[in-house]
């Protein structure tokens, strides 16, 4: 079983591309709403939250857990790697191939307080900055995540906020726009608008499902008595959670990204189908 984990819905952006590429394996999805976002809080919390979070999932067969948040990948993942001894896949934001692509020298990044902290971006943005000699704009998203909590993504209000954070990448000439966010990505439709579709995106979550797939692999091969261990019961199948309460909302976000998937080929309908009759519900961590 995958384990995924964010401070909210936003993580749902990231379940998307892993049941793409791992359709036919099982999840158990873990919004912790109650203490979202995640952005402003204090490295401590972040880390108490992601250990009671992990520990959750493997009582429950997580043989990899990924961790759909980029504020708890900067402030908790090298804490996690070393207090369990099952593979931990974070989020990085992609200033990388944005460094390498742009064009015209200006890159945008937009992302949480927490996530520009992170001593792993910081590091990969001064260097891509260095070797690519290209100039960064940074602006923290304050207000995004709790729009997509509130399932307010395709309203004025997201528009104008996202319009606020964008237009300075814009004057400055960016022609990329890095989400450092896994909410970021339902705001995609808002930043084309805002931007005349002028800017590209830079979403970071194909490449962690791919990293996924391949960590996944390799720890069922270093030990393949792991796959005689993995609990199959019929409630822990797919399971979609929350610590809050915003259910309706993972709901919603979920069976959509299920229906569209389906339309475009990328899932069949038997594993539309197990998604679709996931066990969504509250749960106490």
């Amino acid at each position: 079983m995958i384990g995924i984990f964010d401070s909210g819905a936003g993580g749902l952006s990231v379940w998307k591309e892993l049941i793409k590429l791992l359709p036919s394996e099982h999840y158990f999805y873990i919004s912790d709403s109650a203490y979202c976002p995640y952005g402003p809080k204090s490295k401590d919390l972040i880390v108490k939250r992601a250990t009671a979070i992990s520990r959750f999932l493997i009582e429950r067969g997580a043989e990899i857990i990924v961790v759909a948040c980029n504020t708890a990948t900067a402030g908790a993942i090298t804490e996690l790697r070393q207090h369990f001894d099952i593979p931990f896949v974070g989020m990085e934001p992609a200033v990388k191939p944005a460094a390498i692509e742009t064009q015209t020298g200006v890159i945008g990044v937009l992302a949480t307080q927490g996530t520009f902290n992170g001593r792993l971006y910081i590091h990969t943005s001064e260097k891509f900055a260095r070797e690519n000699d290209i100039k960064i704009i940074e602006r923290v998203g304050d207000g995004l995540v709790e729009l997509v909590e509130r399932g307010q993504t395709e309203t004025p209000e997201a528009e104008a906020l996202v319009k606020k954070y964008l237009d300075p990448m814009i004057e400055a000439g960016a022609d990329y726009v890095v989400l450092g966010c896994t909410h970021y990505p339902f705001l995609v439709n808002a930043i084309n608008r805002v931007s005349n579709n002028k800017i590209k995106v830079i979403n970071p979550a194909p490449a962690v499902a791919k990293q996924t797939k391949i960590l996944l692999h390799r720890e069922r091969q270093s030990d393949k008595n792991k796959m005689s261990c993995r609990r199959d019961s019929d409630e822990e199948k797919n399971t979609i959670s929350t610590t809050g309460s915003n259910i309706d909302i993972l709901k919603g976000l979920a069976l959509k990204i299920v229906g569209d998937e389906l339309a475009a080929g990328e899932i069949t309908e038997q594993n539309s189908l197990a998604f679709q009759n996931a066990i969504f519900k509250h749960i106490d961590i």
